[in-house]
């Protein structure tokens, strides 16, 4: 199969190179003048002849055309246009440099997604936010936090106040591709969900992909969340930061050799650990984390990348136990220019996320980790002005360790023991195209392979029938089942394997400059999986791969969308409509216990999902008020069906509400300039409540009173909503000194809501009745934090 993707690939290369011989390329780098960063996503445009490129994730752009004198219009929201006359006779290579507008109060401040702004462009689902916009949005104790605001995107929800992570279009969390810097991010949390791991002051750029995902990107059935870092100002030295309520950060970048190499590296860490010290508090939690990046550029054609991050969360509760998690990863990414039309990039990344667990009354000291070794060769080839192939390979060998236990003390009762470690290697070969067939239709087309290798050193249990789980019919229960033997497989022999192909499909029809009607395909396969039966992610789940009884998820999802700019681009409207639906949806018995199991599928069943739901968000981007409004009304629901005419499934067989499903989501996010010194901040969110299965009745036992629960999340927690303003003061905007200031306030959830983040359900010690209890996380969180550049 991959012999035969590459064949095609050279044939459709060499039939362009043919016919696109007699024209001219112009390239090039498209840097910001004022630290001479790249820019992602520069539109450089050929009124004459409608051509149009837009620079890749390196500041990477070319267009071909034919020997003549062209006007040619550089231009990306948040920057001065550049229009320059250019005769091009010849193959040109050419950089140019975008100065940012100054802040006057009738500019563009928001920049959000990306779609509004590419009408012709065959790309949906997507959204982009500057980190301009992110840095205007309230935030908890004032701390800026980038996925506080993508929870303000349509399509995107939390399971609960306090829960990390995200959901997308009814996935999972553990279906969302992370990436900073190309590398993977496991777990997105500071403090259990009170930050994420994303320090704002080093963040590039972020896009989020709920759909019409492109080839490049596979491994996850839900989303994929692309960051890029910073490169440092290779001409200047510069110091930025702030010190905040819970945390403070500090960021510096400048050049090592100029222009030719630089750095940035940027900490942050908490002390509220210190104040409850002070306090004579035994709890103690805390987080610290640091990102760097060294830049070097070996000449016009190549460029070396060396990019990292740590982050590490520990926390102690009352002397009862503690833990501490963390991500980190390193990764040496080379770009090279092979032509006017041919860039590629090299990645080797190394990526960990590790947990540990101390229980202090029993003497356990339990610790686990998932490591990946990954490997990115992405081409990029610009055939001509209407096509552009992109294509690659990519390989990730995995080591998961489940669990490692050892004693806590010489006084701990508890014996070392070692989970079997996991091994699996993921493969995949992708190539895409977008081209533009005509002045109105635009596709983007493209097909993945992937392919999963089990592997051992481990030993497998044997199961008769091979079933892991059973069904006892006279309780009509579904019971763990007992292995009959076990095989070993040596180190690097193969378990199992799965191979999957994986076609993309966008297209885009213009109705006219401001309007766009657009629909998407796409198929995706995930092979490894997170171990939960919560909602949202926590330190304590574990990631395990496919194998025999875990089967890979295989996600079918389709979207249409109208997309419109109106009032000279002063408003935008984006709406569609998706539909997903996911085999192989991994479920887990009713009373199933997780924690450092040693054989998962025990309790677990395959079954399937689906979701589907329509999607809307009006923005207003320009003048002294600007912002958008999303809302999202959808469905999620999974079923797991027996497997035989005896067996009754779970659920009864019957579809049920996913625990990530929220009927309504709603947001308002708007910035106001009042003045140059004065801006104002404000976010509203609502949804509805999270899914969740009360008892329905209760029956004594022993002496026991023991709840008798209804069907599974056939009920819901009250519904979620908050209130978050800011105010950012900046004392001296007109300042030409170096130094410069500004105080951010903030205030979250102003009006007291006490969400629930749970329910629970107990038997009152007075009255003998039955109760239930609203489990909340944050009330009112006051919060300044001082902002810094120097």
């Amino acid at each position: 199969m991959r012999y035969k993707i590459i064949s095609v690939l050279l044939l459709i290369i060499l039939s362009f190179e043919v016919y696109s011989q007699e024209k001219v390329t112009l390239s090039g780098i498209v840097t910001m003048k004022s630290n001479t960063e790249t820019i992602i996503g520069a539109s450089i445009f050929i009124p004459g002849v409608k051509a149009s490129s837009v620079t890749n994730a390196y500041g990477f752009y070319s267009i071909t055309l034919p020997k003549g004198e062209y006007t040619i219009i550089v231009s990306c929201i948040g920057f001065e246009t550049i229009e320059e006359h250019i005769s091009l006779t010849a193959n040109i290579r050419k950089n140019f440099s975008l100065a940012e507008k100054s802040k006057t109060l009738d500019e563009v401040v928001v920049k959000s997604s990306g779609s509004a702004n590419n009408i012709r462009k065959p790309e949906m689902s997507v959204n982009k936010l500057s980190i301009a916009t992110i840095k205007k949005m309230p935030a908890v104790m004032g701390e800026v936090d980038v996925l506080k605001a993508i929870l303000q995107l349509p399509g995107v929800s939390t399971a609960q106040e306090g829960a990390t992570g995200f959901n997308v279009r009814g996935g999972s969390v553990d279906g969302n591709l992370v990436l900073l810097d190309e590398a993977v991010v496991y777990n997105t949390s500071h403090l259990f969900g009170f930050l994420s791991v994303f320090n704002a002051d080093v963040i590039k750029d972020l896009k989020l992909y709920k759909g019409g995902i492109p080839a490049n990107f596979g491994g996850r059935t839900s989303a994929v969340l692309d960051i890029y870092q910073k490169e440092g100002n290779n001409e200047e030295y510069h110091l930025s930061g702030g010190i905040g309520v819970v945390s403070s950060r500090l960021l510096a970048e400048g050049p090592i050799v100029k222009e030719k190499s630089s750095f940035v590296v940027a900490g942050r860490a908490s002390y509220a650990h210190l104040f409850l010290k002070l306090a004579d508090k035994p709890n103690s939690i805390s987080f610290y984390d640091l990102n760097a990046k060294l830049n070097f550029k070996l000449n016009d054609n190549n460029r070396l990348f060396l990019s990292g991050y740590f982050g590490k969360d520990n926390m102690d509760f009352s002397n009862f136990f503690s833990n501490d998690y963390g991500n980190s990863f390193f990764n040496l990414r080379w770009n090279h220019i092979f032509s006017d039309k041919f860039f590629s990039n090299a990645s080797v990344i190394y990526s960990k996320y590790d947990y540990g667990l101390k229980i202090k009354y029993v003497g356990i000291d339990w610790a686990s980790d998932i490591r990946n070794y990954n490997f990115k060769y992405d081409f990029n080839h610009h055939l001509s002005d209407k096509l552009v192939l992109n294509y690659g390979i990519n390989s990730i060998y995995y080591q998961f360790n489940p669990g490692s236990i050892k004693p806590l003390d010489a006084t701990s009762p508890v014996n070392p023991d070692q989970i079997e470690k996991k091994y699996a290697w993921e493969n995949a070969l992708y190539l895409s195209a977008e081209q533009q067939l005509t002045d109105k239709i635009s596709l983007t087309y493209g097909l993945r392979y992937s392919n999963f290798l089990r592997l051992g050193e481990q030993h497998v249990n044997n199961y008769a029938n091979d079933q892991a789980v059973v069904f006892n019919p006279h309780m009509q229960i579904y019971e763990e089942g007992t292995p009959i033997g076990t095989t070993y497989y040596s180190k690097n022999q193969k378990i199992v394997d799965f191979g999957n192909l994986e076609p993309r499909l966008a297209v885009s029809y213009a109705i006219n400059d401001n309007q766009s009607i657009k629909a998407s395909y796409n198929r995706m396969s995930q092979y490894i999986h997170l171990i939960s039966n919560t909602a949202s992610v926590s330190p304590l789940d574990i990631w395990a791969p496919s194998d025999q009884f875990l089967k890979p998820e295989i996600l079918d999802q389709v979207a249409l969308g109208y997309f419109s700019n109106f009032r000279n681009g002063k408003y935008s409207l984006e709406t569609e409509a998706f539909f997903k639906k996911i085999k192989n949806k991994a479920d887990y018995i009713d009373g199933a216990e997780l924690i450092a199991r040693k054989a998962i599928e025990q309790v677990l069943l395959n079954g399937e999902g689906r979701a589907y739901g329509l999607e809307m968000m009006l923005k207003k981007n320009t003048g002294k008020l600007t912002g958008w409004l999303s809302y999202t009304l959808s469905k999620a629901e999974q079923r797991t069906p027996g497997r035989n005419a005896e067996e009754t499934g779970i659920n009864n067989g019957k579809w049920y509400r996913a625990n990530y499903d929220k009927t309504h989501n709603l947001s308002l996010t708007a910035a106001y300039q009042l003045t140059k010194k004065w801006s104002f901040g404000g976010m509203f969110t609502y949804q509805t409540g999270k899914a969740a299965t009360y008892p329905i009745g209760k029956y004594q036992y022993q002496g026991i009173t023991i709840a008798n629960y209804g069907e599974r999340n056939a009920n819901s927690l009250p519904a979620y909503h908050h209130l978050d303003l800011s105010a950012t003061y900046t004392p001296k905007p007109d300042s030409k000194k170096r130094w410069k200031g500004e105080w951010v306030f903030s205030i979250y959830n102003v009006y007291g809501r006490n969400n629930a983040a749970a329910l629970m359900f107990e038997q009152n010690r007075e009255t003998g009745l039955s109760e239930a209890k609203k489990i909340s996380i944050f009330g009112i969180v006051p919060g300044v934090t001082y902002n810094f550049k120097f």
